[in-house]
């Protein structure tokens, strides 16, 4: 279990009690023989993942996002995961990719994270598996200088299908951008918007994200998992490459930002993970959701840049309802 914390008294992390954690462990469910879609539908299962993909209803997720422990040192509550030679790495994860490939759909799409030093080996295993279609770069504004080199502030997101028929809702994942130099015609703004915000432009999305904030204490979406994932992130993943209702599968669940994210959109979730304290975190934020289903940094069906104070005045002083308008269940 996580050694307790001094905490701030503004800080805003997801933290469980004894007695939470009791009542969300009885909400985590097993599996111990093949299931069926309704049987996992909605659920975080508290279970080794390599034991029950065969277990998984095969042909029914639509949305696959895989983000795994990258080839790095790294403690996870009680467990470590150790790094290894990138040919030992890339067999470790193309073991659990062999497993995943029966429950896509034939137009499901992939998404899997890594960090620049195993993306090679990443690239080598889903080349065989899967159509590559891009590597996403996303800055990760947080991390350590380096004397003697860059400092490391980014990471990768692989996006495949498995087949040329896929879901891509341009549309839904446009970025608003400050305008810095207005261009008119005839005095009149040319494809940019005059709004209380400011100068401001829709812009189509690229593979390069500098928009995204890492979860921290005065986030009320942060935990205390070492790897956790914005869930502006995993949104914008979320509403391109999947449609309302559909089955969205994180087979690294860790402390549920997948899953929250799908509750707060309207896709149905499966999560699995390994570790008891994580999945209950994740059932508490899939109870915060219901209250809350803010994501910070999206406002009105629109992403915005980051730290940009109108998004966040306009998300905190009113309710996100219109922010989800339509993509409930």
């Amino acid at each position: 279990m996580l050694p307790e914390k001094a905490r701030a008294p503004r800080n805003r992390t997801i933290t469980l009690s004894d007695d939470e954690r009791s009542t969300y462990k009885q909400k985590l469910i097993q599996l111990h023989q093949p299931a069926t879609l309704a049987d996992v539908i909605n659920q975080t299962i508290h279970q080794d993942l390599l034991g029950i993909l065969g277990w998984l209803p095969t042909r029914s997720v639509d949305l696959l996002f895989v983000d795994p422990p990258y080839n790095l040192n790294k403690t996870f509550n009680d467990r470590t995961f150790k790094r290894r030679d990138l040919d030992v790495y890339a067999e470790w994860l193309n073991t659990y990719l062999a497993d995943l490939e029966p429950i896509l759909k034939a137009t499901a799409s992939i998404y899997l994270c890594s960090d620049w030093r195993s993306s090679p080996a990443v690239f080598d295993v889903i080349k065989h598996r899967f159509q590559v279609r891009n590597r996403i770069t996303w800055e990760r504004e947080k991390g350590r200088g380096a004397a003697k080199n860059w400092k490391n502030a980014s990471e990768d997101i692989w996006f495949c299908t498995v087949s040329d028929t896929y879901t891509f809702n341009v549309d839904a994942v446009k970025l608003k951008r400050k305008v810095m130099a207005p261009y008119t015609v005839n005095g009149n703004p040319k494809d940019w918007d005059l709004t209380e915000a400011g100068n401001v432009r829709l812009t189509h999305p690229s593979n390069l994200w500098t928009d995204l904030t890492i979860p921290f204490w005065s986030m009320p979406e942060n935990t205390d998992h070492p790897t956790q994932k914005p869930e502006k992130l995993v949104a914008k993943i979320m509403l391109a490459s999947s449609n309302a209702g559909d089955v969205v599968f994180d087979p690294f669940l860790g402390s549920g930002t997948t899953s929250v994210v799908a509750k707060k959109l309207g896709r149905r979730y499966i999560g699995v993970e390994l570790d008891e304290l994580y999945c209950c975190i994740a059932e508490k934020r899939l109870a915060l959701a219901e209250a809350n289903p803010c994501i910070q940094g999206y406002t009105d069906g629109v992403f915005w840049e980051r730290n940009s104070l109108h998004a966040q005045v306009r998300t905190e002083k009113r309710s996100c309802a219109q922010t989800t308008k339509g993509l409930q269940l």
